[in-house]
């Protein structure tokens, strides 16, 4: 299998290629890809685009950056460090009406993995039982659904009478300690890790009897998060005599190629993750390609298209918490090369809404090794 650099590429030269054709002697065309955070299945679908030569069958040689907590993909993509991004949203709504001519063009997840995490001992059952508790975040813009949810029960959580709120870190050991009473936590990641905590003789700590669980899609504040955005002013160019609209289309439709590969090819698709280093184990990895899958499938418009109702409410959530001041401006989206992927997908008949998706059981290992 092929191991995945994160190093820059020799840019070839590439005669012009027709959507959807396969590379031929020409140079593959450099594309650099910015992840939000590191190697982890979250990201599942890109990795299998490269190792299944997805990407080198539309003639791109993408090279997959990795993110950190002091890499900001907004920042790296308008900054022309790579040509698109993986991010929430939000977060790309916020640097757009900063200045950044950033554009989603592809919305990948369907629906939100955010969670507030506590022990049934605490008596929490919903957003309102918050009041007075000490309630964590990880902050970084990651705390929009959740503070919007507070407002909407009439907590303030800029009010220390109404509510605690924590920093916590990007695991849930303040809720192990008892620091917070509600942890943050994505249903594909730090969920499993309380689940996955053991004693020292390796008997499990938790159940999933044991906690409650709100999911800010049924709170109604969810926003939508990972999706692939680029930037106007490279979109409106061209790289060695080709379109980068035409780039892009090929970059989408490799990329959803991964991911119904993801889909379709579950055990393969973990596997090609671990080839690629993670820093969590074998087991962590496999729950959250699960719980992944689960955000993306079904997508009833076809994977990567945007539904314009959660937009709106995304953009709605934005506004009511000030991460921005007004509607965003025309452009901020577009679904036109999306649906152009999709399109050549179809009629190479590949199954791009996943309708009959069903999510694997999936054993919880301890400390997720």
């Amino acid at each position: 299998m092929k191991k995945i650099l994160v190093l820059a590429v020799t840019v070839g030269l590439i005669a012009v290629l027709s959507l959807g054709s396969v590379a031929q002697a020409q140079d593959l065309i450099p594309v650099r890809l910015q992840l939000q955070w590191v190697t982890q299945s979250q990201f599942a679908g890109y990795y299998a685009a490269v190792d299944q030569g997805f990407y080198e069958a539309e003639g791109l040689d993408v090279t997959i950056l990795e993110g950190a907590v002091d890499i900001v993909p907004q920042q790296v993509v308008a900054s022309g460090g790579a040509e698109f991004g993986i991010a929430w949203v939000p977060k790309v709504l916020e640097s757009r009406e900063a200045g950044a001519d950033l554009v989603n063009i592809a919305q990948v997840f369907q629906r939100s993995g955010t969670l507030q995490v506590s022990f049934k001992e605490t008596g929490i059952e919903s957003v309102e039982d918050f009041r007075g508790m000490n309630i964590g975040t990880w902050g970084f813009g990651n705390e929009h659904e959740l503070f919007a949810a507070m407002r909407a029960a009439g907590i303030d959580p800029a009010n220390a009478e109404d509510v605690t709120i924590i920093q916590q870190p990007f695991d849930m050991s303040l809720l192990f300690n008892g620091e917070v009473d509600a942890a943050q936590a994505m249903t594909y990641n730090e969920y499993a890790q309380v689940l996955e905590a053991v004693d020292d003789q390796g008997n499990f700590l938790y159940t999933a009897d044991d906690l409650n669980v709100i999911n800010y899609n049924d709170v109604g504040t969810a926003m939508l998060q990972d999706h692939i955005f680029s930037s106007e002013a490279y979109l409106a160019g061209e790289t060695n005599g080709v379109s980068n609209e035409d780039i892009a289309v090929r970059f989408i439709k490799a990329s959803l190629m991964g991911w119904i590969y993801a889909r379709d090819n579950f055990e393969e698709a973990v596997q090609i993750v671990l080839d690629n280093g993670p820093t969590l184990g074998t087991g962590h990895m496999t729950w959250q390609l699960n719980e992944i899958n689960k955000l993306i499938w079904p997508s009833p418009m076809g994977v990567g298209m945007l539904d314009e109702a959660l937009w709106a409410q995304t953009v709605a959530v934005s506004l009511e918490g000030a991460v921005i001041t007004a509607e965003p401006s025309e452009g901020a989206f577009r679904t036109d090369l999306a649906a152009a992927a999709i399109e050549l997908l179809t009629a190479e008949g590949v199954d791009v809404t996943g309708e009959s998706y069903e999510p694997i059981e999936v054993e919880i290992t301890p400390r997720g090794e």
